[in-house]
């Protein structure tokens, strides 16, 4: 499906911005002939406003009542042809009625492109491109959040994910009505499908008696204003010829003298599909509609870009897969779960190395997992974990489509993750499990790869050989970051006197030529907000530690909080610089954790070093009510960012600000100041406050346990928070 999705969207991509630009432009024209069109005063009948239409217009020859309401009626003046726009309570004229020559242009444009059938057929090929993005798009869509009663919960990502999925949310049923409208249009065109069912009978032959008063003819007065289409007048001095009336029911004609309804041909189902088919599309006659239909169409281009960058960034994060067997002839399949792209390269080695023994190996995402592989004897699993024991990116889906899984395969898992976190591949842990519940026979035991160390690869690879009976000799060395060299320009340290070292390191780009803007080789920051990630290389390593940013990149530095670590080779590297000495960086983009948009509370909870994106939440706050809740062991060793907390609450950036400190006297955490402001918290999350987390795993799990106590009693709880996007970690 997503296959699908990609060359619809990408073979497609300049013709549906096309289509979807020139049909927002077409949406307007019903609200501004809405707008501008006469306001109708009861409901008149046909002979009443004819009547008076007959008086104000001389030579008379149509009347026609537009989508929008608006009345034209077009007559004959001499040698001179008119259309006026009649009020249809008087039946004066208003005005001269002049189609937009913009809107023309954009309609035959939209239509055709000037193309004549063929301009028809491309227009067709459109409309079918976005039924497929739409159709596949929410297919997809489903699977990511996991479920239809998951399609509204935030979404997780990069900007670009996220933007992608909310905009496809909001116009997928507008896309979709507008491109199967629009591909029946074009089929009808061309006939392939009936636009109508029958034809029209031929006008009769009126009682070519002497014309009675228009007003009197029973026939038209029968019919309200509201109803009528079209109404062609007889030709003067033909006392045989008759009037012509087209309504939106059918078409019949009446006798000028009796004012009899000779004949009538309803709208036949077709007909009346078309004309359906036809407001559903344009929006003529519904300008609320329109409207609907012109916001779907405008984020199209928005879909179009977001989606392109995601593909682009998918394709350049994957590997090189040369002679990637399918799944249905494959003997070995590989799976990867993944949340930067990291795990691939060892996926791709490994994939490379069983090929050259023979073996025909199928490679893809965890999310890709199929019902079943026909020819597989082994399924290898290669996994990171995500954030507390959760599933990358690439695997979110992998336990829920393992439900169906039906073939019985041998198989191992391979782990990756760093042993400093408590949950050392978790996740891996929870998807070998599945897989022996399921019935399947494991290969090997559980193996962990410790910050993507090349020599556990090997010699995992060494054990799996052994078990394949083949020499299995696996090599991958992850490729080293690009990183950007940046110098340490403040260094303070607190909580000496409490065993806990915390450095804030405030770092700037060198310059080699100061003054001198960018556009002259002046050197910039990356661009990065609060929240972020920046990735430190410490000398002889090529494994980054991460740490959350303090600082955006519009302050002009680079801030971050590190706690010394024992044996923590990164932490000991950056406790020990002095201004002036230099780091190796790169920023990792973290938008799962920064604040929602709104004017909403925020709650912050954060302790220790995990302070420092919270601090940059609040210095960036202009809009809305912010709480701190802030842990520490001692005010006089470690209460980081005190004086900018202080003047952050005396300007109104931070609403209030509550501490815990667990090294004095009567001292506690900060889960206990939770609790104690249960009442608060369970009435600002009722106001629809969102909750974000920073610090240690231990204090993150007191913090759950505290918040689910406080939101108990209303029936609350945090994983109903987390599906809304109302509770965001970021523990370490």
């Amino acid at each position: 499906m997503r296959r699908l999705h990609a060359l619809a969207g990408l073979s497609g991509l300049a013709l549906v911005i096309f289509m979807a630009i020139t049909g927002f432009v077409l949406s307007l024209q019903p609200v501004l002939e809405t707008v501008t069109a006469a306001p109708g005063v009861g409901t008149p009948s046909v002979a009443a406003v004819a009547a008076r239409v007959t008086d104000a217009v001389p030579g008379a020859e149509r009347l026609v009542r537009l989508a929008s309401g608006e009345l034209v009626a077009y007559g004959r003046d001499g040698a001179t042809r008119t259309a006026d726009i009649i009020d249809p309570s008087s039946g004066s004229v208003i005005g001269a009625y002049a189609p937009s020559p913009v809107f023309s242009f954009i309609s035959e444009l939209h239509r055709s492109l000037f193309l004549g059938s063929a301009g028809h057929g491309i227009a067709g090929l459109g409309s079918l491109a976005i039924l497929i993005l739409s159709v596949s798009g929410i297919g997809l869509l489903v699977r990511k959040m996991g479920g239809w009663r998951q399609l509204l919960v935030a979404p997780r990502g990069t900007g670009a994910q996220r933007l992608h999925t909310n905009l496809a949310r909001a116009a997928v049923l507008a896309l979709f009505i507008t491109a199967s409208t629009g591909i029946y249009m074009s089929a009808a065109y061309f006939e392939l499908v009936p636009s109508s069912g029958s034809e029209f009978s031929f006008a009769p032959t009126g009682a070519d008696g002497a014309p009675a008063p228009i007003a009197s003819l029973s026939g038209l007065a029968g019919i309200s204003l509201n109803d009528l289409r079209e109404l062609v007048f007889p030709v003067a001095d033909d006392a045989s010829d008759v009037f012509t009336v087209t309504t939106s029911t059918g078409q019949g004609y009446v006798d000028q003298a009796t004012g009899a309804l000779i004949s009538y041909t309803p709208n036949s189902a077709w007909q009346q599909a078309y004309e359906l088919i036809y407001m559903l599309h344009t929006g003529q006659g519904a300008w609320i509609l329109a409207v609907l239909l012109g916001l779907g169409a405008l984020a199209a281009p928005a879909l179009a870009v977001t989606g392109s960058a995601i593909w682009w960034l998918r394709r350049r994060s994957m590997p090189r897969i040369a002679h990637n067997a399918s799944p249905r002839d494959a003997d070995t399949v590989i799976l990867v779960g993944s949340e930067s792209g990291s795990t691939w390269g060892f996926a791709a080695s490994l994939h490379e190395t069983l090929g050259a023994h023979g073996h025909r190996v199928h490679l893809a995402a965890m999310n890709d997992l199929r019902r079943a592989y026909p020819k597989a004897s082994r399924l290898l699993v290669l996994t990171a974990t995500y954030g507390d024991g959760a599933a990358p990116a690439s695997a979110r889906q992998f336990l829920t489509r393992l439900r169906s899984f039906g073939s019985r395969l041998d198989f191992a898992v391979l782990g990756f993750g760093d042993q400093s976190f408590p949950q050392f591949c978790g996740y891996a842990l929870e998807v070998e499990a599945a897989l022996a519940d399921r019935g399947l026979q494991p290969l090997l035991p559980l193996y962990g790869i410790v910050r993507q160390s090349s020599a556990d690869f090997a010699a995992w690879g060494s054990i799996l050989g052994e078990r394949l009976g083949i020499e299995l000799a696996l090599s991958h060395v992850p490729p080293r970051p690009r990183t950007q060299r940046l110098v340490l320009q403040e260094r303070t340290l607190y909580g000496v006197e409490v065993q806990a070292p915390v450095a804030m390191l405030r770092f700037a780009v060198p310059d080699r030529r100061p003054g001198l803007p960018r556009w002259l080789g002046g050197r910039t920051l990356p661009h990065f907000e609060a929240g972020d990630l920046v990735g430190i290389l410490p000398p002889g390593s090529d494994v980054p530690r991460y740490y959350s940013l303090a600082s955006s990149s519009r302050d002009g530095v680079l801030e971050i909080c590190v706690r010394k670590q024992a044996s923590g080779i990164c932490s000991e590297f950056l406790h020990a610089l002095a201004p002036g000495d230099a780091v190796e960086a790169f920023i990792r983009p973290n938008p799962v954790f920064r604040p929602n948009r709104t004017r909403r509370p925020l709650i912050l909870i954060g302790a220790g070093a995990g302070v420092a994106p919270l601090a940059g939440f609040v210095r960036n706050n202009r809009h809305r009510p912010v709480h701190l809740f802030f842990g520490a062991r001692d005010p006089g060793s470690d209460f980081l960012y005190r004086d900018e907390m202080r003047d952050a609450l005396a300007d109104g950036r931070l609403a209030s600000l509550t501490t815990a400190f667990s090294r004095v006297l009567g001292g506690g955490y900060v889960q206990d100041r939770l609790l104690d402001e249960g009442a608060a918290i369970q009435e600002l999350v009722a106001r629809g406050a969102q909750i974000m987390v920073c610090g240690g795993r231990e204090m993150a799990s007191g913090v759950r346990e505290a918040i689910d106590a406080c939101l108990a009693p209303a029936g609350l709880s945090v994983d109903g928070l987390k599906r809304k996007g109302l509770y965001l970690e970021d523990a370490y």
